[in-house]
């Protein structure tokens, strides 16, 4: 008679810690069991705390738009957008590049940050105040 221990346990019934971790890599658990239900905590977990660990730049503009309406007419090209001068950001003896760089901020909630400006003036509005008059396009 050949006797055999009593309490002896098969290895196949008791996985390894990197069984665990390979299985949960390669997602091999059935729906609605206990390591199913881990692996979809942890990535909820992820989904919602990291924003509030990571920083990721994605915060609106604290610059405000213009504080007056825009006019934006359609020509041949783009547009001519003419925007009053006290809600463009202009320094005193500010180069050609500086303004047109300007110009393009001041446009960019209505042209978007792909826009090219071309030209520009500076004219008087209906009532008589200073504005800019921009051609521009996409």
């Amino acid at each position: 008679m050949a006797s055999s221990a009593p309490n002896a346990e098969p290895a196949e019934l008791k996985p390894g810690f990197q069984q665990i971790l390979k299985s949960y890599f390669y997602w091999t658990y059935s729906r609605g069991s206990f390591h199913y239900d881990v692996l979809v905590t942890l990535i909820l977990l992820f989904i919602f705390v990291t924003p509030h660990l990571w920083n990721y730049g994605a915060k609106p503009p604290l610059a405000a738009g213009p504080m007056h309406p825009l006019q934006v007419v359609a020509s041949g090209r783009g547009v001519i957008v003419t925007i009053e001068a006290s809600d463009v950001n202009i320094p005193a003896g500010a180069s050609g590049n500086q303004v047109k760089k300007a110009l393009r901020q001041a446009i960019e909630p209505v042209m978007g940050d792909s826009s090219f400006v071309e030209k520009w003036e500076t004219v008087k509005d209906a009532q008589g105040n200073l504005a800019w008059k921009i051609w521009a396009h996409r």
